[in-house]
């Protein structure tokens, strides 16, 4: 009818169809075989990149749930058993981290960094968070990478392939952390460490707090020679670590000026409204 789509004569034919005269017509060429090949080597890397940042939330979800295990070390009865429960399950998160080091054998890690990134830094937020409850220190990036080194010998297949394509594999392959992750990770441990000193105080515990500004004071001293010369990613991390040094030396002020006046099972109650002020006044949600 008037004002209507005209049709094309071709679109009575299967779109199929057509494709296959196409290529009847036009045999595959030198730059077309070239472009296939193109084709599956960025499908084949893409995959891969998903299938690594799924490690990647995975490795955040243990880590985080290990790091939820770590703060009941203070009120449990039995602090040993706390420690020996999240050591399996780090050891859990890095048959995970195994993986992620299987995928990268004979890659270039700095390819996928970005996939891996997030799940790496809650790792070492773990993973530094039972160090210092353990040593009351800061673990260094060489102990952890020496935790990341993994043998043959672990039979965890890391993927599914067959035994002629294992015999292939390195018998011992790692994964190292890089600089950047570490300085974030233990940016993100000083957060933990000021939800540590606030549970401290409410079960009675008066002496962690002044030993964990004490740390507190030397992270800060060390991020502050990066300052801005360093990635965006840690100098945006200082704001934060600012502020968890501040609740921390404020709750050893309220303890040492006010310590006696204030019952030790309401100790806890006043450090958190403290520490919503301080939030609300620099505007922290």
């Amino acid at each position: 009818g008037s004002g209507g789509f005209r049709k094309r004569k071709h679109d009575n034919f299967p779109h199929g169809q057509r494709r296959e005269e196409k290529e009847n017509v036009n045999p595959p060429s030198a730059l077309m075989t070239s472009f296939k090949s193109f084709q599956l080597e960025l499908d084949t890397r893409h995959d891969k990149y998903e299938r690594l940042v799924k490690l990647s939330r995975d490795i955040t979800i243990e880590s985080k749930r290990t790091i939820f295990l770590l703060h009941r070390f203070t009120s449990a009865p039995n602090g040993e058993e706390i420690l020996s429960e999240s050591e399996v399950k780090l050891n859990a998160v890095r048959q995970k981290i195994k993986q992620v080091a299987h995928e990268l054998i004979g890659e270039d890690m700095y390819q996928f960094h970005r996939a891996i990134s997030p799940g790496l830094q809650e790792y070492i937020e773990a993973v530094s968070f039972q160090y210092f409850i353990k040593t009351r220190s800061l673990i260094s990036v060489e102990e952890i990478n020496k935790q990341l080194i993994f043998t043959a010998e672990d039979r965890e297949e890391t993927t599914n392939m067959t035994s002629n394509s294992r015999d292939k594999q390195p018998h011992k392959w790692s994964l190292k952390v890089t600089p950047v992750d570490y300085l974030l990770g233990v940016a993100d441990l000083t957060g933990e460490l000021m939800r540590l000193c606030i549970s401290s105080v409410g079960n009675g515990d008066i002496d962690t707090p002044f030993e964990l500004s004490q740390f507190l004071r030397q992270i800060y001293d060390g991020f502050t020679f990066i300052g801005n010369t360093g990635p965006y990613e840690v100098s945006k991390k200082l704001y934060t670590l600012k502020q968890s040094l501040a609740k921390v030396e404020n709750a050893c002020y309220t303890l040492k000026v006010r310590g006696s006046e204030i019952p030790k099972h309401m100790l806890a109650d006043v450090f958190s409204t403290k520490t919503e002020l301080i939030d609300q006044e620099e505007g922290i949600p």
